[in-house]
């Protein structure tokens, strides 16, 4: 077969030094995905999913019976009493704004523990001054840092019983930081604390990235609702567009009606021609998400023999897709996210260059040669250009082709 990626052999052969290694990684992986599979099939046998559910609805959207068997299923996958998915979603940052937005009231007290949310929630909850934060409607903002990447929970505790807490935000990947993922065990802990403290307080989980990477999630260890994007690990890099809210019934009701209209609620929202994508990407998504994780797996270990920082590392426990990989040199992050960008499908032709993103603070660099404009499911790099130069890879539709890129990507850092 010809070369035409150019992966210089001494890649090649750390490539197959390095499978051997993360052989139980790898068994470890596709077990969780045949549990996760199982489970989603079993969703659309008990929904009764025929071809009719592929059909959509235009104009309002009233009486959308696919709709309605894609949020049943989305419940029964995640433990919910409801969910909302709908392609009127932008993003998975739009849909937590809808989120917060609609638990939320003026003079209310918003908690974050996990630290400092995701740079696109910063204008959102007015971190960064905007006209149409929740600060700017009177609502206020606290952070609560983790310490040794734990939850701070004497610190917790003492601001529960000292101020009346509306919503505690969990964000459970790392975002661009240096710190590890949320696990499930890590938040069933701090659930079980917060309601030893408060029972009644919102516990909203940002769920991004992390679907299917556990055997649950975080409904099903007491959290009240949670949010994700559709272009990310549910999707399977079939649905083009989108993101779900789900948990109590009554909180989603609330999100409903903050993303349309009051009064109408989950009964409008036409799906147009998704439907019958969104239960294909339902479908495919614990083995695209396996993909992903095999292809993280492999990253971390390669660049991990070649003297790089990673986290995790290759034989850590994952709460996300997210691979992390410290350069501490601009010129090679700049180098690897080339690479990806080479050994991508569309756009290889394009090289990407850091600069000025809606949304975030520092330049921020991009490879993303992917089917779905931003799509983190399917393979990508990125990060902002700040010390110490860490780039956040994410996703591989297949094992295969994230290898691939990989291996591209490391060929340009050594040459």
């Amino acid at each position: 077969m010809k070369n035409n990626l150019s992966i210089d052999k001494k890649v090649l052969d750390l490539a197959k030094e390095v499978e051997n290694d993360i052989s139980e990684e790898l068994k470890s992986s596709d077990d969780l995905c045949l549990f996760n599979t199982e489970k989603v099939l079993n969703a659309f046998i008990n929904n009764d999913v025929s071809a009719i559910d592929f059909n959509g609805t235009d104009g309002y959207g009233y009486n959308d019976v696919g709709r309605t068997k894609i949020e049943k299923i989305y419940s029964e996958i995640l433990g919910a009493e409801d969910s909302l998915v709908r392609s009127q979603f932008i993003s998975g940052s739009h849909a937590l704004t809808v989120a917060l937005f609609a638990c939320l009231r003026p003079g209310d007290v918003m908690l974050s523990i996990t630290g400092l949310p995701y740079d696109t929630l910063h204008e959102v909850i007015g971190i960064r001054e905007n006209a149409s934060s929740l600060m700017s409607y009177g609502i206020k903002y606290e952070q609560i840092d983790l310490v040794d990447n734990e939850f701070d929970t004497n610190r917790i505790k003492k601001t529960l019983t000292d101020k009346k807490i509306k919503l505690i935000e969990i964000q459970r990947s790392k975002g661009y930081s240096s710190r590890k993922s949320i696990t499930i065990e890590q938040i069933e802990d701090i659930v079980k604390e917060i309601r030893s403290v408060d029972k009644d307080v919102i516990i909203m989980v940002d769920n991004c990235y992390c679907e299917f990477v556990e055997r649950k999630s975080p409904l099903e260890v007491g959290a009240d609702l949670i949010v994700g994007s559709l272009i990310k690990n549910f999707g399977a890099g079939l649905v083009p567009n989108g993101g779900y809210i789900a948990g109590r019934k009554d909180l989603v009701h609330l999100s409903s009606e903050r993303l349309g209209v009051p009064g109408e609620a989950k009964e409008v929202g036409p799906t147009l021609d998704m439907n019958k994508r969104i239960l294909q990407g339902i479908y495919m998504a614990p083995s695209v998400v396996n993909a992903s994780l095999k292809t993280a797996i492999f990253a971390s270990c390669m660049l991990e023999k070649l003297g790089f920082d990673t986290e995790p590392k290759y034989n850590d426990s994952r709460a996300d897709i997210v691979q992390s990989i410290t350069f501490k040199d601009p010129d090679k992050m700049i180098k690897y996210c080339c690479g990806i960008q080479m050994a991508s499908a569309i756009d290889s032709y394009v090289r990407p260059i850091p600069d000025d993103m809606p949304g975030y603070g520092d330049k921020i660099i991009m490879a993303a040669g992917t089917f779905i404009q931003g799509s983190t499911i399917e393979l990508s790099c990125d990060g902002p250009l700040r010390e110490p130069y860490t780039a956040f890879e994410q996703g591989g539709l297949t094992y295969e082709y994230g290898k691939l890129g990989v291996m591209k990507a490391i060929t340009e850092i050594l040459k």
